[in-house]
């Protein structure tokens, strides 16, 4: 019997540049229906490159993303997929019910997904508030909701929780595990190591190259670290020596954004 997982995300070769800075040569990526992904590594490692690329907004040289069975950004996926970025992409100028009216009528998602959505991400209360009013973390959370709108199959969320309290932080991770139960996928970066103990499964990325693809389990035992910080870590400096590039344990942490 095969228990493999089905493949939401297959990315082959992927080659990308930006002017005259190569960010990715070769990339290879399976991302598996129905869990939670969290890329994690240092700002500048291309996490946000490769998720722009799995949405279909980024020019690549070379290579092919193909999500949930078509080439990625193709007009069938527009409302299979839903992308959160890291700024804000909401009208400052309406309220937050304002905003997700608008974009829920763009999609065609149900009318009644409006109050749903607000709900899950607990803004009830500043409903009618207007976006440039709210903290940022608020309006980070609005264009969470937006990204919700129509019960997307695969949900690509960049570093949704940065600048939030830990306790919002940890009502956010519950729901995204109700999303994955409920069937979606999600694709989650961070710099933040302690999120990636939430995570189904890891890939963990160092100057544009994947250094471990594995489980938060994996992570610590395969480095026989206590912490996910030390692991990556530790992961870092294995991967500069097989790299033949010195790395000093404070360079490892300042390449972990520490």
């Amino acid at each position: 019997m095969n228990n493999r997982p089905e493949i939401a995300v297959a990315v082959r070769g992927l080659h990308v540049r930006r002017g005259r800075t190569e960010v990715f040569a070769h990339l290879d990526l399976d991302i598996p229906r129905g869990q939670i992904t969290g890329l994690l590594g240092p700002s500048g490692c291309g996490k946000t490159t490769l998720m722009r690329s799995i949405v279909g907004v980024q020019k690549i040289a070379g290579g092919t993303v193909t999500v949930l069975g078509d080439p990625a950004g193709t007009s069938v996926q527009r409302r299979r997929v839903a992308y959160d970025t890291q700024a804000a992409s909401v009208y400052g100028d309406l309220t937050i019910e304002q905003n997700l009216r608008y974009f829920a009528h763009v999609i065609g998602a149900p009318a009644g997904d409006v109050d749903r959505v607000i709900g899950a991400v607990g803004l009830e209360d500043q409903a009618r508030q207007t976006v440039d009013s709210l903290s940022g973390g608020q309006e980070s959370r609005v264009s969470l909701a937006v990204a919700m709108l129509g019960r997307p199959e695969l949900l690509v969320l960049d570093e949704p929780t940065v600048g939030l309290d830990p306790l919002l932080r940890a009502e956010l991770w519950d729901l995204f595990r109700g999303l994955t139960a409920a069937g979606a996928t999600l694709v989650v970066s961070s710099h933040v190591m302690d999120e990636a103990l939430r995570c189904d499964r890891l890939v963990l990325m160092r100057a544009g190259r994947i250094i471990a693809e594995t489980t938060p389990g994996g992570l610590l035992a395969d480095t026989g670290e206590t912490d996910p910080d030390a692991a990556f870590l530790a992961l870092v400096q294995r991967d500069a020596a097989v790299d033949h590039r010195p790395t000093t344990r404070r360079q490892a942490r300042e390449e972990a954004g520490e």
